[in-house]
């Protein structure tokens, strides 16, 4: 359950999907993202006329909690489609939970070039957790 809620948030990250201001005129460069612990990086890209997120690395323990999920290679593994703004720096699309093997909504809000705060609710609102991503370097 703790993993699904942390692999939900990352809904959120995608939010920061079309990269903030200072981002826009690179935007033929994908954006990393981190979770708060470090242990998934995503890489944010264009998909079609959406944006998804792509996981690059991830630490063991993130790997063995897919694995028992259903889904042997994290890495790799499309986390995030078809983000897409529904208000200034507000994003919302699709998050794939390899622990569970199914498809939830998330939203993420842009805080600044580098930052994100990630939202996502097991169930109609229900079971929510929010977290600030960052950018990797």
């Amino acid at each position: 359950m703790r993993y699904l809620l942390r692999v939900a948030t990352l809904a959120g990250t995608a939010c920061l999907l079309s990269p903030p201001a200072a981002l826009a005129q690179k935007s033929s460069q994908d954006l990393v993202l981190r979770n708060p612990s470090n242990s998934v990086h995503v890489r944010i890209h264009p998909c079609g006329k959406t944006r998804c997120g792509t996981v690059v690395w991830a630490n063991d323990k993130a790997k063995a909690d897919s694995a028992r999920g259903g889904t042997p290679n994290l890495v790799g593994t499309e986390l995030f489609r078809e983000f897409r703004e529904v208000s200034p720096k507000v994003w919302k699309g699709k998050v794939f939970v390899p622990d569970l093997n199914k498809v939830l909504t998330g939203t993420g809000t842009v805080q600044d070039e580098n930052t994100v705060v990630a939202r996502g609710c097991l169930f109609a609102g229900i079971g929510c957790k929010s977290q600030k991503w960052t950018r990797v370097r």
